[in-house]
This record gives structure tokens, sequence and C-alpha cells, in this order.
């Protein structure tokens, strides 16, 4: 694992209260800055644009600061809009966010021996040959830290900020709230649905005793791809709150975005990536949903790529996985009904939905599916996929033509997006056809 020698260090928010008030402020900085750009706009005789108020790189730089000191719910998003391609989100206003995956706030070393102290009881160090207090890496959850067991197995251990697990309900509607406030949600969003789904899954990803036994099936799965690798678990050190597994030496997956890195090397790093992918939904129904470059590590000795991180995880049910199997092989055939029959199995759609409505579904399936029906190697970063899909999207969604899409499915589409934008990034070239050919 790769060690980041930045360090911010500040006390994690953990009464409820007090992560209201911040989102609150937070609120109302983000509505002030946005008057503030209208208005210029307004007299200047420009057209106002709402996204070019907020999108702003102060914004992002203000936005990064706030969500970093929150963690949890709250600095997902902000990582998820820093790994958006440029087409989405302006370059500067993502640059500004990148903190929030490279190296975000670590908790002060008092509360972290706090944290230990209540997990492991007193005396914890003499569990341990060596523990490095600098953090490796401070995440969304949970901070990662070096160790040495006694007798010399190396350690990587996941220590989960105090509060998050209790501030996942609380944090979650607040981001609904911020979001609805923004205008940045589409009206016929099922938003209920949505945040029962996204709270049901963040408190799973809060359970590391969970994401443990994740770890522990996903190795066994794995075993029939040679070029994955994923860490064994320490089940006498793990806690629901602390996650002891082995520590990997390897390169940041990010690293290989670099021009200097040759693209064979990146092809193949993207082939894995995406054969990977489709192997956990048609053949494991077992999928790691959280795809972005911090879970992911290169191995360059062994051409290998390491998945760390089974916090996000879902199982998704034979009928769902054959519905979409049927989605897949239908694009592939061309066979518009066949695909009609998937999505209304899947939920993208309803027999009795106006017609238009279908057809913006399947307009916006034919789309993601572009690479899977391109014959011959695709390439993701010059395919302009990522702006064409945003601008069909948003057209059907905010015009009130377009289903909201089935709950279960929300954090299998961030596996889905994750694993494109890593390629897009990779600026990676490959015969996608083929891949999922092997799995329909």
């Amino acid at each position: 694992m790769p060690v980041d020698t930045r360090r911010k260090s500040g006390a994690v928010p953990t009464s409820r209260l007090g992560r209201a008030l911040r989102f609150g402020m937070l609120t109302g900085e983000l509505a002030l800055s946005a008057a503030v750009g209208t208005a210029r706009q307004l007299s200047s005789g420009k057209p106002v644009d709402l996204a070019a108020s907020l999108l702003t790189p102060g914004n992002a730089e203000m936005l990064a600061r706030r969500l970093a000191v929150l963690r949890g719910p709250a600095m997902k998003l902000g990582q998820l809009i820093s790994m958006s391609g440029e087409e989405l989100v302006p370059e500067e206003f993502r640059r500004a966010l990148d903190v929030l995956r490279s190296q975000g706030y670590s908790m002060p070393d008092s509360q972290l021996r706090r944290v230990l102290g209540r997990e492991y009881g007193k005396g914890w160090q003499q569990k341990f040959a060596h523990f490095d207090f600098d953090p490796v890496a401070a995440a969304s959850i949970g901070q990662i830290h070096r160790a040495r067991k006694l007798g010399g197995r190396e350690l990587a251990l996941k220590i989960q900020y105090p509060g998050v697990a209790r501030s996942v309900d609380s944090d979650v509607d607040n981001l609904a709230t911020l979001l609805r406030r923004l205008d940045f949600l589409p009206l016929q969003l099922d938003v209920p649905a949505l945040t029962r789904e996204a709270k049901r899954q963040l408190k799973l990803e809060t359970d590391y005793e969970s994401e443990a036994r994740h770890l522990e099936r996903y190795r066994k799965l794995v075993t029939v791809m040679p070029e994955v690798v994923v860490p064994r678990v320490d089940r006498t050190l793990t806690t629901r709150h602390v996650l002891a597994m082995d520590w990997i030496e390897g390169e940041p997956l990010e690293a290989l975005t670099s021009e200097a890195v040759p693209q064979a090397r990146r092809n193949a790093v993207a082939r894995t990536l995406y054969e990977l992918m489709f192997r956990e939904l048609f053949e494991f129904r077992f999928v790691q949903t959280d795809p972005n470059f911090a879970n992911y590590l290169y191995l360059p000795a062994t051409q290998q790529v390491a998945l760390l991180d089974l916090g996000s995880a879902g199982e998704y049910p034979a009928a769902l996985v054959a519905s979409y199997r049927d989605a897949c092989r239908a694009m592939l055939a061309g066979d518009d009904a066949a695909l009609r029959e998937a999505m209304f199995a899947i939920g993208y759609a309803h027999p009795d939905d106006p017609e238009a409505m279908i057809r913006n579904a399947a307009d916006i399936i034919r789309l993601a599916c572009e690479p899977l029906v391109h014959h011959g190697p695709y390439d993701f970063a010059a395919s302009g996929l990522a702006v064409r899909a945003r601008d069909l999207g948003l057209a059907v969604a905010f015009g009130k033509g377009l289903r909201s899409p089935p709950p279960a499915t929300i954090f299998l589409h961030r596996k889905l997006i994750g694993t494109f934008l890593i390629c897009v990034k990779l600026r990676a070239r490959m015969n996608v056809h083929a891949i999922i050919e092997k799995f329909l």
C-alpha cells in the first residue's frame, strides 16, 4: 500500500446536531455563492447558468474542507464528484476535490488512541511489535495505519472514525436536502426509496466485521482470476470498528494514468477490471460496488491488481442477474423487443409507461452499452461517452421523461459507471465486446 506523507488532522464531529449544523452551514455557503454568481451573470447581461455559479474552484475548495472534516457519507459525495470526467464537472472543481481521494483529514492521535483503547482494551499497543501513528490514508469512513503484529505479520489496520456509523441516517437525509435545495436532483427521482437503499448500504460499510466476511468470501471467489489479489483478514485483531488485513505492497492504480506508462499495461489493467466486473455480476452475483482508484493497487512485479476494500458489496438475486444478461444479449443482437422485455423485468420501465418514457430508458441503455456492442478495441478516452450520457440523462430526467431507477440498482450503477471512468482515466483501448461474450 502506498504511503502518503501529508497529514492534516481534525477531530471527527460525532454528534447528530453538530453534523446537521455543519450541513446547514454548507448549504448556506453554496446557496450564497450561487446567488452572487448568478447576480454577476445578470449584471453582465449573460444568460444565467446555475451550474457555472456553483461549480467554481472556490466552491470546490470550500466543499472539500467541509466534507473532509465531516467524513462519512458526506465525504463520499465529494469523492464521487472528484472521480467524474472533466466533461461532467469542470477540471478546476474536480482538482480541488482530489484531496478527498488522496488524503483527507485524519483523527488527532488523542482521538485515535481512544478509539483503539475502546476496541482493543487497555494496553492495546502490546498487541503490536510496531504501530505507525501516521495514517497511510484517511478516507470517508476510516483511516489506514500500518502495523506489525507480534510474530512479524505486516498488517493494514482500517480504523473507523467515531460516530460515523451513528451518523449514516442523518448524513444521507442532510445530503438529500442539500441536493434538493441546490436543485441538483431530477423532480421525478424517488428520493425516499433511494435514500433508504443508500442508508442500508452505508450501514453495512460501517460494519467492519461484515466487510471481513466479504473479503474472505471474495478472496475465494477470485481464485479463478490469478491476476487479482485480495488481502487476508486477521480475525484476531478485527472488530466491528477496526479491520485488520494483510499489508500489500504496490503502486497506486492512479499512477498508471501517466503518459509514461505503456499503453499495453494500461489496457491489461482495464481488461482485468472489466472481466472482474462481469464475473462479479454474471458468475458470482456478488459485486464490489465502490470502484475508485483508492480501492486498488497495481503490483508491478506480478502485473496483478489488488482489491483492498469490500465494505460496499451487494449480492444480487438470480432473477435480476438473468434480466441484465437478457438486456446485454438483446443489445448485442440488436433485438429491440427483447431489450424492452429486459427493461421491464429490471424495472427501468413499465409496460404502462408512456411510449416516450420507454424509448428514453432504451436510449440510455443503448448509450451505456456502447463499449459492449462495439467490435474491436474501444477507445475509452476518445469516446466522449461520458458527456453524451450526461446530456441525454439530464435531458430526459429533468424533463420528467424517465422512471426513477430501482433502488436495488443504484450501487450496481456506481460499479458500472466507476469502472468505466477508471478506464477513461487510464486511456484504455480494449475489446469489451470480446470480454462480455464469454459471460452471455
